[in-house]
């Protein structure tokens, strides 16, 4: 009895034991690891793809290992080599994972796993050991302000690996120049200018951080005027690292219902300019000049113009790749009036005189804004001006009524530089000669004063009433010396 007690313990441990491996194997044959994505941000929908499957070892560097290679369950490969020998090439760099789909001989068939992006970093778990290949979901990222991630490749136990995606951006600046004082601004977000002159604007676009991985790039700017700016065509200079590369992009000008002024340059392949070398810190930088013209918005609502970057997004698809485009980047040219309105002394509107507008140039000389000549009019409007000095002289005065001195003010105005929505913050006049108060309104855009004209001096005229006065002052004159005369007689008379 003992000994077939004995016997089926030992029966018993036996079986105990099987289990138990058998359970270490299911165990080693379903470890599943995780794969962190670093840098992430959020708007992404991440696929992993296996590419190959096999045992998993780590070498006492910490490297990661896969032998026994086979074809994943990701993917099929419809030429003639074996999984190992891809791997091998592939860990060579004779070939590339993006090159092997480019030949149509790798096709990504199954998503092992699908995970929406977090912020900073974003786990697939769950996977097998193997090679995965990490991409943004096709269609995903086409026509946002972003870009898809370079295919990451990876070998897979448990690891991080940093997204390689980046984007480039664009900005739209002014300069802003004082005609009075001869200076100018550096590059901003906003300026004002005189109807008639010549605005500079420079726009300058970025490289993502990884445009090492594109094998093509395309670049478009698209320009946006409002009404009161006008484009002449061909006359922006485009360079790149202070090289001239305009001929390289093609320029198109739209005018669009609203009287508002489209321009793109466009580039369908900057990596293929000669000469160029492009890295993360490149350039493009665009220059051109628009002039304010007569539909030139006043006030604070102000002359806007905009710019955005269409760019390649997809560093996986070379020539086919998908584009990207950028948040407009937004500046605004202002412009102002002065209003003056003729009164007399009693504050009534007078008619029948005329004035000329000057502004005063950095020499001392004067050039004329305006002239406007006598009539009926007691309203004086002088549109389109900006920061400076300025005379108001009286060319023709109303009939009775006393010359002005001329008017000598300046024009100041304060606005953002540096904001996404730049505004008039304040608009001013301050008049150093003659006679003027500013009322001021940033919204219109105006500084209105009220120019007075006094009435003459009335003089006596010939036969008139002044005439006759002289008459008996000059008879009482006589009269009173005849009395004189006569008392120094009769004082005389009696000293003898």
């Amino acid at each position: 009895m003992k000994r077939i007690t004995k016997h089926l313990m030992t029966l018993l441990l036996s079986v105990v034991m099987v289990m138990a491996m058998g359970l270490i194997i299911l165990a080693d044959e379903t470890t599943t690891y995780k794969l962190t994505l670093t840098g992430t941000a959020t708007g992404h929908i991440y696929e992993a793809y296996q590419i190959f499957k096999g045992d998993l070892s780590t070498k006492e560097d910490g490297t990661k290992v896969l032998s026994n290679v086979a074809w994943g369950s990701g993917v099929t490969y419809s030429g003639t080599e074996s999984a190992a020998d891809v791997a091998k090439a592939l860990a060579d760099g004779t070939t590339t994972i993006a090159q092997l789909k480019d030949e149509k001989k790798l096709t990504l068939i199954t998503a092992t796993k699908t995970v929406e992006s977090q912020k900073d970093k974003t786990a697939i778990v769950g996977l097998a050991a193997g090679y995965y290949l990490v991409k943004d979901k096709d269609g995903t990222q086409a026509n946002k302000s972003d870009a898809y991630t370079t295919f990451i490749v990876q070998v897979v136990g448990d690891t991080e690996a940093a997204i390689k995606s980046g984007v480039p951006t664009v900005t739209k600046k002014v300069k802003d120049t004082n005609e009075s004082t001869g200076e100018t601004t550096d590059w901003q977000d906003s300026a004002d200018y005189k109807i008639g002159a010549d605005v500079p604007y420079q726009v300058t676009g970025t490289m993502p951080s990884n445009i090492a991985d594109y094998t093509s790039y395309k670049y478009v700017f698209t320009d946006t005027m409002s009404k009161g700016l006008t484009y002449t065509a061909n006359n922006a200079k485009i360079t790149i690292g202070g090289i001239d590369v305009t001929n390289s992009f093609t320029e198109a000008v739209t005018t669009k219902e609203d009287g508002s002024t489209v321009v793109t340059w466009t580039c369908n392949n900057l990596k293929g300019i000669e000469g160029v070398t492009l890295d993360a810190n490149t350039t493009v930088v665009v220059n051109y000049t628009a002039k304010l013209n007569n539909n030139a918005v006043l006030g604070s609502a102000g002359n806007p113009n905009t710019v955005n970057l269409t760019y390649s997004n997809n560093p996986n698809k070379g020539d086919e790749g998908e584009t990207g485009k950028t948040p407009d980047d937004k500046n605004i040219v202002f412009t102002y009036k002065v209003v003056a309105n003729k009164v007399d002394q009693d504050k009534k509107s007078l008619a029948g005189a005329a004035f000329k507008l000057e502004k005063k140039a950095s020499d001392g000389t004067y050039t004329m804004v305006k002239e406007f000549t006598a009539g009926t009019g007691t309203s004086f409007e002088f549109k389109g001006l900006d920061e400076g000095d300025y005379k108001l002289t009286e060319t023709t005065t109303p009939a009775g009524y006393n010359t002005i001195t001329p008017v000598e003010f300046t024009i100041s105005a304060t606005h953002d530089t540096t904001a996404d929505e730049p505004t008039l913050i304040s608009l001013s006049g301050n008049a150093t000669t003659g006679e003027a108060a500013f009322t001021a309104n940033t919204t219109n855009g105006s500084l209105t004063t009220d120019i007075m004209n006094k009435k003459g001096s009335t003089l006596p005229s010939t036969g008139g009433r002044g005439t006759t006065m002289i008459y008996i002052i000059g008879a009482a004159l006589v009269v009173m010396a005849g009395v004189v005369l006569v008392m120094r007689k009769k004082m005389s008379s009696k000293e003898s």
